[in-house]
């Protein structure tokens, strides 16, 4: 029976069902069964390949592409049927293993093949191999395009602004002005390296049986090499291999994948903070929407919900996220199955991030700098420029410079001509004094405008 999404227990499902669709074959139930049933598959396949294993012959090639169709063809009707067999053996991946022996049917080929279906397995070697796919196809498929959408925007924008000089404030006080761009280039930056660490992540697999030893392989087959064995099995899934484990792998990998994501997603909640707040301060204008509401009774409103929205999705993601990094690695003895219980909410986060990253992307999109703001803003703050006159004090020897700057700014208006009259008592060189008198607060930017430009000058290097 088709729910309608207005009657989903969570907006992933729901309000933002349209947005994640990218997440539906990857995490939902029908993923894990799919890659389940590809784990199974790859594991028979790779057993009639191995000369320890002589009682299964080589695969003909009609059996290969009898299997690698059970993998590839795997629909939403094939699922079904192992969720029907589930709920007679009340077991999820066996219910894999039986509903492969179905599609295998009976000919001369199938007899071994059926009876070496999950050798030496325990369901957590289906299943770590099974979650470690989702997560990297959720990397590579679906997290790093989007990544990269959003940190090629701010890029651009960082170049567009690179000399859009900009008052800072530290501390929410005035403060040595530097540019739109360079701000931008800074998030750029942080961006880049966070996805550096992310994509760095070795996605392990563990394939070594009840409780890591290789207890029924090596009692089965004492000559053949398992631990080599496995070892060619799990890379030949892209997969990094895991030697040491209890019945689970132990979810190390997975929790560094999470704090990857969450320090990441902590950039974009400070991104998505910061833009808000130059919204209030009139710095960005967002492009109007004719028939969008901003408010249920002011009418003049043009609310940054985008930003808000984006915000406060991360923070859900970050929150299961977090949970994610601290419960999996944790397991009594060999195994308990808390850990398969949280693993089903895998999905759930990289939506609620997903979901955020559209937003994020949607809200830079609608920002319309507004450089008359901008500028008049720094331009009055000539107090800004009193950093840069008892620096240059410093170089030549004019006792206690910051003091003297502090008594003259501190507390009190600070104008051009009050500033000016000061630099004029200054024994200095005289071309040093004109350098000083003919800087304005727009001007004292430094190398601000020369960063922004450099910003991702050495991608692909």
């Amino acid at each position: 029976m088709k729910v309608s999404t207005l009657r989903a227990l969570s907006p992933a499902d729901g309000r933002y069902a349209d947005k994640v669709n990218s997440l539906r074959d990857i995490f939902s139930e029908y993923g894990l069964i799919r890659f389940r049933v590809l784990a199974e598959v790859r594991w028979l396949q790779c057993l009639a390949d191995e000369p320890a294993v002589p009682e299964l012959e080589p695969l003909s090639s009609v059996m290969k592409d009898v299997l690698n169709k059970l993998v590839d063809d795997f629909s939403l009707d094939d699922a079904e049927r192992v969720k029907a067999i589930e709920a007679t053996t009340n077991h999820d991946v066996k219910a894999v293993e039986y509903f492969i022996r179905e599609r295998l049917g009976n000919g001369p080929e199938t007899g071994p093949l059926k009876d070496f279906l999950h050798f030496g397995c325990t369901s957590e070697d289906i299943n770590n191999i099974a979650y470690a796919l989702m997560l990297r196809a959720a990397r590579s498929e679906v997290l790093a395009p989007q990544m990269r959408e959003v940190r090629n925007a701010l890029q651009s924008m960082a170049r567009d602004h690179a000399n859009l000089a900009m008052l800072s404030r530290t501390h929410g006080q005035t403060a040595s002005p530097t540019t739109l761009g360079k701000e931008l280039a800074n998030v750029v930056a942080r961006l880049e390296r966070a996805q550096q660490q992310f994509r760095a992540i070795r996605i392990r697999g563990k394939f070594n049986g009840a409780v890591g030893n290789f207890n029924a392989h090596a009692v089965t087959y004492p000559d053949a090499d398992w631990p080599a064995i496995s070892a060619r099995f799990v890379e030949s899934l892209g997969l990094d291999v895991n030697p040491y484990t209890t019945q689970i792998e132990p979810h190390d990998w997975t929790a560094e994948y999470a704090h990857a994501l969450v320090r990441y997603n902590v950039i974009l909640i400070d991104l998505c903070r910061d833009t808000w707040g130059y919204v209030s301060l009139g710095y960005f204008r967002q492009k109007v929407a004719k028939d969008e509401v901003g408010s249920s009774t002011m009418p003049h409103k043009v609310n940054p919900i985008d930003f808000e929205n984006a915000e406060g999705n991360l923070g859900v993601a970050n929150a299961l996220l977090s949970h994610f990094a601290e419960k999996l690695p944790v397991s009594r003895w060999q195994r308990d199955l808390t850990d398969s219980t949280v693993q089903r909410n895998l999905g759930v986060a990289i939506a609620y991030l997903v979901i955020a990253l559209q937003s994020l992307r949607k809200g830079l999109g609608k920002l319309q700098v507004d450089a008359e703001i901008i500028g008049a803003d720094v331009a009055g703050a000539w107090e800004v420029l009193a950093e840069a006159v008892q620096s240059v004090m410093r170089r030549y020897g004019i006792p206690e410079p910051y003091e003297k700057l502090k008594a003259l700014t501190r507390g009190q208006a600070v104008t051009r001509e009050l500033l000016q009259e000061f630099i004029g008592t200054l024994d200095i060189p005289d071309d040093e004094k004109q350098r000083l008198l003919s800087l304005t607060p727009d001007t004292y930017t430094g190398l601000a405008a020369d960063l922004a430009n450099r910003i991702g000058a050495d991608d692909g290097k």
